[in-house]
């Protein structure tokens, strides 16, 4: 099929993830620093082929939403209903007005789509009007009884594991959806299933064994441990910076508002302790500085709070597939005293990080009442960042 504006995709999001265990909902998880959502929406939102991405979701979960995928292109997202069949119809309905040809069903506990699997579920929509990514089964299965005993073993070279995304003429398998509702159906597991009992051929294609669903703890710790080990461009990075004091009641430090008898003279908040560690994310990323990214002759700067500047770096380690593995950072001034405010500036970074505490470090020091430090003319603070890269982002081999 050639490329077509007119092919959407419907992200089912709205599940509670119980067999996940423990940590909330399990798309809002994270896998090697990045939410599950974030990691399954993306490759819909940037293919080519795909005008139109519909997520559907759990109101309660909007904030956890909003948050995890910030920053990808997509259409407001829609209530999902008790069911994945009533989320579904939900996602569906919401794209009426747009009219795609095509609609593409995705399950977002599947974070390991391709867009070489988007292109062949669009392909294979466009030639039969209903088709599904399958994969062979290479074990041995046993059809078994009430009380646990074998009753057939089913020839496996007939047999199939169906995935998403699942493609449709998007008209042919809203129908079947609003007649599957008005039947008061509401017991398949998939839109292939509600496909088969409208009456509709469903076609297959070649789906992709790394494509598999999140479901239980295992899944978690498993798909963890082998995403960290491609993180293996282990990078570090060192950040300055150093602001003179001025008239004000108060001084910025590590995210904190800290009462002292001067503040800082600085374009922005003067938060030297962020923008150290800025300097430091975007050292290690071999990616300038933080003047650089947010000169002080911009006017739109003045006065800016300087997690913002700490978010944007740790976001452009995340959009090269990367994730930090630590931040230090050290204060140099004899006051205000920072020991008192060590744990609430770690727990403030990791709230704008989104790193564990345990990952971070603030460490303070004087300079013996010697230079500008000494003589309460300013603060200075230095920084360290370690940051894990995929091999071969930058035409390295592992």
């Amino acid at each position: 099929m050639s490329k077509s504006p007119r092919t959407a995709a419907i992200i089912v999001a709205a599940g509670r993830g119980l067999r996940a265990g423990a940590g909330g909902p399990k798309q809002y998880r994270t896998l090697a620093g990045r939410p599950v959502i974030a990691r399954s929406l993306e490759p819909f939102c940037t293919h080519p082929d795909i005008f139109a991405v519909q997520p559907v979701t759990n109101p309660d979960d909007t904030a956890l939403f909003n948050e995890a995928v910030a920053g990808l292109n997509f259409q407001p997202a829609v209530g999902g209903g008790a069911t994945r069949q009533a989320s579904v119809r939900a996602g569906l309905e919401a794209l009426a007005e747009l009219a795609p040809d095509i609609v593409l069903i995705h399950d977002a506990a599947r974070p390991f789509v391709t867009p070489g699997l988007i292109s062949r579920a669009i392909v294979a929509a466009g030639r039969t009007g209903a088709a599904l990514p399958v994969v062979a089964i290479n074990d041995t299965v046993k059809q078994i009884n009430a009380a646990g005993e074998v009753e057939a073993t089913p020839d496996r070279a007939t047999l199939r594991i169906a995935q998403t995304p699942q493609a449709f003429r998007y008209d042919v398998i809203l129908d079947a959806h609003r007649r599957a509702a008005r039947d008061g159906r509401d017991d398949f597991t998939d839109d292939a299933a509600i496909a088969e009992w409208a009456g509709l051929t469903v076609a297959t294609f070649e789906g992709d064994a790394a494509n598999m669903k999140l479901t239980t703890p295992d899944d978690f710790a498993r798909e963890e441990s082998r995403l960290t080990a491609l993180l293996g461009d282990i990078r570090t990075g060192t950040g300055y910076d150093v602001h003179a004091f001025g008239d004000g009641d108060h001084v910025w430090l590590c995210g904190l508002k800290v009462p002292h008898n001067r503040g800082f003279l600085a374009h922005s908040d003067g938060d030297v302790g962020l923008h150290a560690l800025v300097d430091a994310i975007l050292g290690a990323l071999a990616d300038g500085d933080i003047g650089s990214h947010f000169p002080p002759t911009d006017p739109q700067w003045k006065g800016a709070a300087s997690d913002k500047f700490l978010k944007y770096a740790v976001d452009r380690v995340a959009a090269r597939g990367g994730r930090i593995a630590n931040l230090e950072v050290t204060m140099i001034c004899e006051r205000p005293k920072i020991g008192p405010l060590r744990d609430p500036m770690r727990q403030r970074i990791a709230e704008i990080t989104g790193l564990p505490v345990s990952r971070i470090a603030v460490k303070a020091t004087t300079s013996e009442r010697l230079g500008f430090t000494g003589r309460e003319e300013g603060i200075a603070a230095t920084a360290s960042a370690t940051i894990r890269l995929p091999w071969g982002a930058d035409g390295l081999a592992g």
